[in-house]
């Protein structure tokens, strides 16, 4: 049966046996994130007592909504299972919504959404940190002879931590440098944001779209660098600067790539990543042919 979840020792249990995959929602149980999360769980159980569940958890749905587009996640390994978990849970979705769904599920959404592809992208982990490079490193390749700033590689850049002080500066790079991205402002108030300066610009970025040491995971995101320094290894360089920073709090690092990505899916492998799991991206909304249902669940919310 399904129901709706809010104990958090029997959530965080779940996900951690397979921590990579359910990075985004052990990561969102914190308390910085929590108020925008609901989770839905599936068991065999055929009761569910108060204060538990009167089964073993089988698969989970996350649904985080921020107030603006609210975002389903839908990780497994065994697809059946998790069908069975969407088909019920059909009803109690959002008219509008993005999805993160494993291969396969989308068809449990097919009968009463209509799904838009925005292809198919890696799950990735950092499981190897000995090729991180060392803290304090900043030189990954030689700077080209002369002096013009447009030659320079990551050996002429400057790294700091980045704050709402830098709100301006990062709100007009991912301007330039990474159009229609998923920024939050209010993720700098994590702490985890790393920006690349070479002259005074702001030249790469890399910072998180979850965090927390509670649960120890971070998924990083909001990684580019801006179109004229493409090329000389800032990406690397921030990147693995923040995931030194946060290997002082947290055990699972991942991260989110479109599988046609091959410079950032290269990058993120010299640095440690490897893929843990496929799965695509929709933008889905409700087909405007199948009737609303009842106003309860997600919506009355």
């Amino acid at each position: 049966m399904t129901t709706e979840l809010d104990d958090l020792d029997v959530l965080a249990g779940f996900f951690r046996a397979d921590p990579f995959l359910h990075l985004y929602a052990l990561g969102d149980l914190d308390d910085f994130f929590r108020p925008h999360a609901r989770w839905w769980g599936w068991t065999e159980a055929l009761d569910v007592r108060v204060g538990g569940l009167g089964g073993e958890l089988r698969e989970v749905v996350l649904l985080y909504d921020p107030g603006t587009l609210p975002v389903l996640l839908a990780f497994t390994r065994d697809a059946d299972r998790m069908t069975e978990l969407l088909v019920e849970m059909r009803d109690r979705l959002p008219a509008r919504f993005y999805a993160h769904l494993s291969p396969g599920l989308e068809a449990a959404l097919a009968g009463r959404f209509q799904l838009e592809s925005r292809g198919r992208h890696l799950r990735m982990g950092l499981i190897d940190d000995a090729r991180l490079p060392a803290e304090g490193v900043l030189t990954p390749r030689m700077a080209e002879a002369g002096d013009d700033p447009t030659r320079r590689t990551a050996g002429a850049a400057t790294l700091s931590a980045l704050s709402r002080v830098h709100l301006h500066e990062v709100a007009e790079f991912f301007a330039v440098s990474y159009p229609g991205n998923w920024f939050d402002p209010r993720m700098l108030d994590t702490g985890q944001y790393l920006g690349a300066w070479i002259d005074g610009c702001l030249c790469a970025v890399a910072g998180v779209h979850v965090y927390s040491e509670a649960y120890r995971v971070a998924a990083l995101g909001n990684i580019a660098t801006r179109p004229e320094h493409r090329g000389k290894g800032l990406a690397g360089l921030v990147t693995g600067a923040l995931c030194r920073k946060l290997r002082r709090g947290v055990d699972w690092i991942g991260l989110n790539v479109h599988a046609e990505n091959a410079a950032a899916i290269a990058c993120y492998r010299r640095l440690g990543f490897a893929r843990v799991a496929d799965y695509g991206e929709f933008m889905v909304e409700r087909d405007p042919c199948v009737a609303a249902p009842p106003t309860r669940g997600v919506e009355s919310r």
